[in-house]
């Protein structure tokens, strides 16, 4: 009998895991770019300890072991932010991302009072974009980052929360 995925909040205890996942997760996308330096790989420790226990950080777990993982915050004059979301490579394509966004977007929704949700991919990045893409995002511009690749900025509205799926 297989067990199942669960999201829940993250812990203070799943920092090393969140860290140690994203580090994997984003292996592909540094290759995609030929970029080994962007944020989710340098990244230190502590910052993904800081934004545990500040920001609003859901975990996919299975069993003990942290397999997804997503970040959101509510910047002060726009938006919710969702970031870094990521599953394990062995679990991608299962609908695990799109269930770390909803809890992500429910929690900033109400309880931090998100209107809006905004979140960005790599301009490349394809499965990404079609995850958000199906799950109500819609394109508002592009930026680059600060690590120099292009970025495709996404937006929706939290009244939208509903049609994800």
């Amino acid at each position: 009998m297989g067990m199942s995925v669960t999201i829940s909040v993250a812990t203070e205890q799943d920092a090393e895991q969140i860290f140690r996942l994203q580090y994997l997760c984003f292996q592909r996308e540094a290759a995609l770019y030929g970029n080994y330096r962007i944020d989710p790989l340098v990244q230190p420790l502590d910052e993904v300890r800081r934004e545990v226990s500040t920001d609003c950080v859901f975990v996919a777990r299975l069993g003990d072991e942290v397999v997804g993982s997503v970040r959101g915050h509510l910047d002060e004059d726009g938006p919710a932010s969702i970031g870094k979301l990521c599953v394990h490579p062995r679990l991608q394509g299962h609908g695990i991302g799109a269930r770390l966004l909803r809890a992500a977007e429910s929690a900033l929704e109400q309880e931090r009072g998100a209107t809006r949700f905004r979140l960005h991919t790599g301009h490349r990045s394809e499965n990404n974009l079609r995850l958000y893409r199906r799950v109500g995002y819609e394109t508002v511009g592009t930026a680059e980052g600060a690590d120099g690749v292009p970025m495709i900025v996404l937006e929706k509205a939290a009244d939208a929360f509903a049609t994800t799926a």
